[in-house]
């Protein structure tokens, strides 16, 4: 039987290696938007699901097929939740991980360690087609704190300032199996897999 094909609104290659690793086992295909021409989306939205939905909702628009499109950042409780939605330039244009990091010390420069919790957040959106009343879309978030120091040589963003509760290392410490395992997208798409496999769209 022919695979369902599902576009991804992202120019991003690992992600679309993780959903194609994760989706194709269920009959599915998922392309790269750019192989439809589809443009990158101006992210107006207030939160992640917003945010996540406009992708969606672009990719289906331009390509004609059900899309894929996932939204993610950090939010530091010491920040009222900053930077959130704003992650990939909290430090401005033109976007840069060091940078961000930098910014982000700087912001917790005076905040003792007890005080510098914050979690990953990642939200996945499926989208049938762009009027779709109901996309599925799951949400996952990953527990830590901010270190006052960077440590770790993988991962991107702010993986070397994220400490992981519970495991005793930053995120850019961890291979990608154990990143895979625990990460906030990892578990949003594996949740994605198990409402495509049940048939659940609740």
């Amino acid at each position: 039987m022919k695979a369902t094909q599902l576009v991804l609104a992202s120019g991003n290659a690992g992600k679309l290696r993780e959903f194609n690793e994760l989706l194709t086992p269920l009959g599915y295909e998922v392309i790269a938007q750019s192989a439809f021409g589809v443009p990158e989306v101006d992210e107006t939205g207030l939160t992640f699901v917003e945010n996540a939905l406009l992708k969606a909702r672009q990719a289906c628009r331009v390509s004609g097929l059900a899309s894929l499109a996932d939204d993610s950042g950090i939010e530091v409780d010491a920040l009222n939740g900053q930077p959130g939605i704003y992650s990939a330039r909290f430090a401005g244009e033109p976007k840069s991980d060091q940078r961000n990091n930098q910014h982000l010390l700087h912001l917790l420069a005076e905040v003792p360690s007890a005080q510098r919790t914050a979690r990953y957040w990642c939200v996945v959106v499926l989208m049938r087609h762009p009027d779709d009343p109901v996309p599925i879309i799951v949400q996952r978030s990953w527990e830590g704190k901010i270190l006052e120091e960077p440590n770790g040589d993988g991962g991107f963003g702010y993986d070397p300032l994220f400490h992981v509760t519970g495991l005793g290392k930053t995120a850019a410490a961890l291979d990608a199996t154990q990143k895979n395992q625990f990460s906030h997208r990892g578990r949003a798409v594996r949740r994605l897999v198990e409402r495509l496999s049940s048939g659940n769209q609740a």
